[in-house]
Formats: structure tokens, sequence, C-alpha cells
């Protein structure tokens, strides 16, 4: 929540108060908007599913100044530092997850945005990136880098090729006009169902 700092003392407190309002009215609606926000906690043997790849968590710890992660094989080997707990711990761990997992689904994310590109856009592509990003889905520089977020990996690959085609075709129409959406319509006419999707099921879409 941010308030404009000449509020006076009784905005403030009025505007706090319809905030509080307002989410609760929203979790009465869908208790599910939660979930992202509770702590999570991760175990050695836990499974996790993305896309079609399962992966089990290893986890040890140790006095030890950072955490590190790899995939061998579909295991997921985190070595942690004990000097870090709670929030701060959860945040490094989906930090790890992204970066470990985002790594693995590169090759063919990166063959999935050309092959799209050939096929409709023709653009000049740079570079293909995979963040953890919560602020957005994807963004597409001037210069041709394609940049999705992780979190789509657990979302169908309907979903995946539609925040593709809305990034590619950034890179002929830098902005949301009329031709942009036009663009995106031509390669995919129900666009509105991914924008649904993405809407009603951001919060499974973490890690």
């Amino acid at each position: 929540m941010r308030l404009p700092i000449l509020l006076s003392s009784s905005d403030k407190i009025k505007y706090t108060e319809q905030f509080i309002d307002w989410v609760r009215n929203q979790l009465e609606k869908r208790a599910d908007l939660a979930q992202q926000y509770l702590p999570k906690s991760y175990q050695t043997g836990d499974r996790l599913q993305v896309g079609q790849r399962t992966y089990e968590l290893s986890i040890t710890k140790g006095d030890r100044r950072t955490h590190s992660a790899r995939v061998k094989d579909q295991l997921i080997e985190l070595k942690l530092s004990e000097h870090q707990e709670g929030l701060a711990l959860t945040k490094s761990i989906k930090t790890l997850l992204s970066r470990v997992i985002g790594q693995d689904f590169l090759p063919e994310i990166t063959e999935r945005v050309h092959a799209i590109n050939r096929s409709y856009f023709q653009s000049d592509l740079k570079q293909v990136r995979l963040k953890y990003n919560r602020s957005n889905w994807g963004s597409c520089s001037s210069t041709g880098n394609i940049n999705l977020s992780t979190r789509l990996l657990f979302a169908p690959q309907s979903v995946i090729d539609y925040v593709i085609v809305h990034e590619l075709a950034h890179t002929k129409e830098m902005n949301h006009s009329k031709r942009f959406w036009s663009l995106v319509e031509q390669v995919m006419p129900s666009y509105k169902e991914k924008e649904k999707w993405l809407k009603q099921n951001s919060h499974l879409c973490d890690f």
C-alpha cells in the first residue's frame, strides 16, 4: 500500500481502513489468494512438479556463508547456510529453485521462442532469458532480448505460448496499442482466455 506523503493523519487512517476492508473482501471471495503470502517449508524428499518434469529435493544445511543449488538427473541438491531462517530463507530457496530449474528449461523455451518468431514475426532476436520475476510474466527490450518469468513454467504450454507471442509482438510494436493487440490476435485469436488463466491461477505459479 502506498500513500501520498502529504496526506493528513485522518486521511491516512481512512484510506488504510478502506484498503484493509478491500483486502478482506478479496480474501472472502478467493481464499486461495493468500497462499502466495504464507510461509512455505521445504524438506528433503519433497517433489516439485514443473510442467511435465518432476524434481526431488535434497537439502543439507551447514556452517557456510552462502547457499547453492544444482540439478542432477531431476534431483535438486540444495546446500543451505544454517545462518538464515524464516521468510528470508524461504525467499532464498525460491530464488535458487527458480535459477536451476530455469537453466534446465532454458534450451527448450529458447527453441520455442525462435520457432514462434520464425513462423509469425521474423524479428531479429538477441537473447532469451528466464528470470524469477513476480512483477510481470515477460518483457521485451528494444534490442531484441526476450525475458520470461520462470513462474510461467508452471502454466500450460498454450499459456506459455501466449506470453511468448505477447513479447514477440512487442518487437513490432513497443506499446499496447490497437495495432499491438491486432498482431497478438492474428497469431493467437484466443489470447484473452490465456490472460484470464494467468489472472485466475497466478497464485499456483511459484516455487
